[in-house]
């Protein structure tokens, strides 16, 4: 009897511990099951991308070739050992121009530095020179000698026509971040924006697309691809992105570019006549008129062709009012600067009509823009 009591319980024993065993086992065998029936999850089909996911995808496939990252060096000087050695300055973007190897990208890009080097989408580096700048303009043109498979040159549009809410895109190297794109809307029109050299751009385009340190110089296309801009700043409390990039206008850029190709700097079209704002303000004050007044004719030019009069002054001091420019083109002018803004917009032999007041009777004179002294 004492053995039969024994024997069950050895069994009852060994049945509990086996089942001891199962249950802290059952976690490894249920892991187990699940490990051999893991399998990748079926695909589902995603379908054609959007249309509009094609159009941008091709923009980008179709001009990022186009598009170049410029890295700037900057010479400096060991107090110690007079050795001159160069050391990185800044990074920026850039983009081809014509077939020939010249680089369009912001002048700011490039000020100051010693040397710049212009990298290609395929990863060619190139030693860049730089053939001409408009500070004034915040735009630059370098040359590469690219000696086979030349990228193509970046489509050009218009900027004259361009409506708020078109949209926008930006290709560039932000933050060092090669050939990056960003999109957004065209966010408003005829900006302005002062550098910290004081310096006042004008007729700027607002976007909102994406435009950070290293976007400056890349393009700013439309949806068919085409050079609208040139990005060139934000607008930022923090020096972070908040949504307001700005960029010059391509019409600017396609009038500029030119003349720094072919003379390596900026000719400003001229009246052929002197203007002061200051002293214009003061003539304003004291003799009631709203306008521009001429001081100066310079002689030999079509402004003097043309009979324009400046300010005469008598021996006892006393002096006859100048002719005061009311419009040029129809476009009314109320300071020196409106002036200077309207011919902005041309170049070195075109021809502009001038509504100017002599002696209280309105009259109109053709004038021919002359290089500006």
């Amino acid at each position: 009897m004492h053995d039969r009591y024994l024997s069950r319980l050895f069994f009852t024993s060994i049945a509990i511990m086996a089942l001891l065993f199962f249950w802290q086992s059952l976690p490894w065998i249920e892991e187990a099951i699940i490990a051999q029936q893991a399998t990748p999850r079926p695909v589902t089909p995603r379908g054609d991308l959007a249309a509009d996911e094609k159009a941008t995808i091709e923009l980008f496939e179709r001009t990022k070739d186009s598009v170049v990252y410029i890295a700037t060096l900057k010479a400096v000087v060991d107090p110690w050992t007079r050795d001159i050695y160069s050391i990185p300055r800044g990074t920026g973007s850039g983009f081809v121009w014509d077939g020939v190897g010249h680089i369009v990208t912001n002048f700011h890009v490039i000020e100051g530095a010693s040397e710049a080097r212009v990298r290609l989408s395929d990863g060619r580096d190139y030693h860049a020179v730089l053939i001409g700048a408009s500070p004034a303009h915040d735009l630059a043109v370098l040359r590469i000698n690219i000696p086979f498979k030349r990228p193509s040159p970046v489509m050009v549009g218009t900027s004259h026509d361009l409506k708020v809410g078109q949209k926008a895109f930006a290709i560039g190297n932000p933050f060092g971040l090669d050939w990056t794109l960003t999109s957004g809307i065209v966010s408003a029109l005829d900006r302005s924006m002062t550098e910290s050299n004081g310096a006042v751009i004008r007729h700027l385009i607002q976007t909102d697309a994406a435009i950070n340190p290293g976007n400056s110089g890349g393009p700013l296309l439309d949806s068919a691809g085409r050079l609208i801009g040139v990005n060139t700043a934000i607008f930022s409390p923090s020096g972070a992105y908040a949504g307001i990039g700005f960029a010059i206008p391509v019409d600017t850029v396609n009038r500029i570019v030119p003349q720094l190709i072919a003379y390596g700097k900026y000719i400003e079209p001229s009246l052929g006549v002197e203007m002061d704002e200051r002293i214009n303000r003061l003539a304003q004050a004291r003799l009631g008129f709203d306008g521009v007044m001429i001081l100066r004719v310079v002689p030999g030019t079509s402004a003097e062709k043309a009979g324009l009069r400046g300010v005469t002054v008598y021996p006892d001091g006393s002096f006859y009012p100048g002719d005061i420019i009311i419009s040029i083109d129809g476009k009314p002018v109320h300071s020196v600067r409106d002036v200077r803004d309207i011919l902005d917009h041309h170049k070195v032999g075109d021809t502009v009509t001038l509504e100017i007041s002599r002696n209280g009777r309105l009259i109109k004179k053709r004038i021919m823009l002359e290089p500006a002294e």
